[in-house]
């Protein structure tokens, strides 16, 4: 009986040293310098409007061997940057941002979706002009390797979603303007 009891212990420990070691989710945070969001909306049917903010932070865990994550998203909404001064005090106003009250809007994770080895969607809570609301952000693009330049392992992925400006109470002349204003994030970020 002892023999078989030390057959086992040591089918077991050269089987835990034969398998690889498991991942643990790893933080990456967002490099500001190539982190962006974007939206754009119809103006009167006559075109589509692009605009951007300037300054963006955030946060991603990833787990690629369980294959999971978190997403943390924060705008400064005061960044907003449509090319012309007097359309970003105009977007900023009350009728619309309100940044002098909210200064910034954010995204929280709430599940990753993968499909293989990568995350296809991020369902979470958008925070806009203190309003809260779930979105789904469609990944059109992901990658994870070493950056080439930095030396560290990195991240980056391209999102998008689209929203009522009205749900978060700043729905000022739509429809003409367009009420739904598809929103577009692109995020590289640095293991920590």
């Amino acid at each position: 009986m002892q023999k078989l009891n030390k057959i086992a212990a040591a089918l077991v420990l050269s089987a835990a040293a034969a398998a690889p070691a498991l991942a643990a989710p790893e933080t990456y945070v967002a490099d500001s310098t190539h982190t962006f969001s974007r939206f754009s909306y119809s103006h009167f049917g006559y075109s589509t409007q692009l605009s951007r903010f300037n300054k963006n932070s955030g946060k991603v865990v990833f787990d690629k061997v369980a294959k999971t994550g978190s997403v943390d998203i924060v705008i400064d909404t005061k960044s907003v940057d449509t090319g012309f001064d007097t359309f970003n005090e105009h977007i900023q106003g009350e009728d619309f941002l309100d940044t002098a009250k909210y200064p910034t809007a954010t995204f929280k994770s709430t599940k990753v979706v993968f499909e293989g080895d990568k995350p296809v969607s991020v369902e979470g809570n958008l925070t806009l002009k203190g309003v809260t609301k779930p979105v789904t952000l469609t990944v059109t693009s992901f990658q994870a390797m070493p950056h080439p330049m930095l030396k560290k392992d990195a991240i980056g992925a391209n999102a998008w979603t689209v929203v009522k400006r009205s749900e978060f109470n700043a729905g000022k002349y739509a429809p003409y303007v367009g009420d739904e204003v598809r929103i577009e994030v692109a995020i590289e970020a640095i293991k920590q």
